[in-house]
């Protein structure tokens, strides 16, 4: 029996007796490799970035209590913690038209 050198001739042959592939081509099967290890490496930097995020939140909340407790202390020091960011000055309530300073 003769052998046949056209490309693809064995796989035809094969299709026509009805024979099922056993394997993907190399190529196929490098692609799928590359495409679920981009998967996993993105699903890595989420879980990353995610982690980062969590450590973000605890600061903030961390801070927001920080500020809680200086603006009770501004409150029991000076009657009001409301206070300019800015220069540091002391708003005070107003009462009657008057600046209410306590000394």
């Amino acid at each position: 029996m003769a052998t046949s050198k056209v490309k693809g001739t064995n796989k035809k042959i094969k299709e026509l007796k009805g024979v099922k592939p056993e394997k993907i081509t190399d190529e196929e099967l490098e692609r799928v490799q590359a495409a679920i290890n981009n998967i996993n490496r993105i699903q890595l930097e989420i879980g990353n970035l995610e982690s980062k995020k969590h450590e973000m939140l605890h600061g903030a909340s961390t801070f927001r209590e920080e500020l809680g407790l200086l603006q009770a202390q501004f409150q029991k020091d000076y009657g009001t913690f409301d206070v300019n960011i800015q220069d540091g000055t002391i708003n005070y309530t107003k009462e009657n038209g008057k600046v209410n300073k306590e000394d």
